[in-house]
């Protein structure tokens, strides 16, 4: 194991995102964070915005600014919006740093995709391909040779987690997946808007983004990949009254008959040796509470005899194994650490 401490620099601390990665690697033995930038905020203190970190972060929040990052830091974490990281990835590259970027900037390979779902002009190609996709559990070994990764999105993970191992081995038809996920407000970022309003969230329970969502394409690319053939899904989103956790309700035609013992010995197998994936014995399926504050993926299944369908339930914390811990999970696996380090913590509950 390299023990050689690191310095990290997190651009968007002032997002979700970011100050989720404060929080976390507060708790890693090998990293500091030795600068939090916004350039909104840059010279306030970040603990203005974020009273919680009050004698915890007492410094101010540095602009946008490479040449005095390259200088404090050995790894970048950008939290940024969609179109942004792409503009400053490059540079950090140049300068030596290591990238771990948490946008969709870099996640799509395919340029006409991310112009039509996101709605901006691609990332140069040449980067794009650079960019290792970082799905922990399944691209790890690539992770582990690169200086730069694409950290995916909190829908994809709970919902690729949760589909990979049986499109792998073949046992559901990929294209009969149907993806019913909810997720929490957080999801939405701390920008004011109109859908994440208490008085129009509270008590309240409605889809959005129908047949459009962006992660789509990232689910169908990576489903793909491992099906050896392209990969078509509906993919359904949620908004719920809660502020953490994302469950993906996933339903799929099994190729053949399979029992539940069955499934969940798959799925042990798949994710033997992978701490941060929990796999539900029979007839027990997780809840968001349950892994509320973690870096954990539960997930549970139910075979349906009836109509030979089989019901996949995975969740998610969509600021940890969403967002920053799987950038922390990926940092670990880059320097060749214990994935788990600075991420062993048990879930909050209630």
């Amino acid at each position: 194991m390299n023990a050689k401490q690191i310095r990290a620099a997190i651009v968007g601390s002032t997002g979700y995102g970011g100050v989720e990665l404060i929080r976390l690697l507060e708790s890693h033995p090998y990293v500091t964070v030795t600068s939090v930038i916004s350039s909104s905020s840059a010279g306030a203190p970040i603990a203005d915005g974020y009273p919680h970190l009050t004698e915890i972060r007492t410094d101010l929040l540095d602009d946008v600014d490479v040449g005095l990052i390259r200088d404090k830091a050995d790894v970048v974490f950008l939290a940024t919006p969609h179109g942004v990281s792409m503009k400053l990835a490059s540079q950090f590259l140049e300068a030596g740093l290591k990238v771990i970027d948490l946008s969709g900037d870099f996640r799509l390979k395919s340029g006409d995709a991310y112009k039509q779902w996101y709605k901006h002009e691609p990332a140069d190609p040449a980067l794009v391909e650079r960019a290792v996709y970082g799905l922990s559990e399944v691209y790890g070994e690539q992770v582990k040779t690169t200086d730069f990764v694409s950290n995916p999105g909190c829908f994809t993970t709970t919902s690729l987690l949760g589909l990979y191992p049986a499109v792998k081995a073949g046992w559901i038809d990929p294209n009969s997946i149907i993806i019913d996920a909810k997720s929490g407000v957080s999801g939405a970022g701390r920008g004011l808007n109109l859908s994440s309003h208490y008085s129009e969230i509270n008590e309240n329970f409605k889809a959005y983004k129908l047949n459009r969502h962006q992660h789509t394409p990232e689910i169908e690319q990576v489903l793909s990949e491992a099906a050896g053939r392209p990969v078509v899904t509906t993919f359904t989103t949620h908004l719920v009254p809660m502020t953490r956790g994302i469950m993906a309700t996933m339903y799929a035609t099994l190729t053949e008959k399979r029992s539940d013992a069955e499934i969940v010995e798959l799925y042990r197998q798949f994710y033997e040796g992978r701490k941060f994936v929990r796999v539900r014995p029979a007839g027990h399926w997780p809840a968001t509470k349950e892994v509320y504050g973690t870096n954990y993926c539960d997930i549970g299944f139910s075979v349906d005899e009836r109509t030979g369908r089989l019901t996949i339930i995975s969740v998610t914390d969509n600021l940890v194994k969403g967002a920053a811990g799987q950038a922390i999970q990926n940092l670990n696996l880059l320097m060749g650490w214990d994935e788990t380090l600075g991420l062993q913590f048990t879930p909050v509950y209630p």
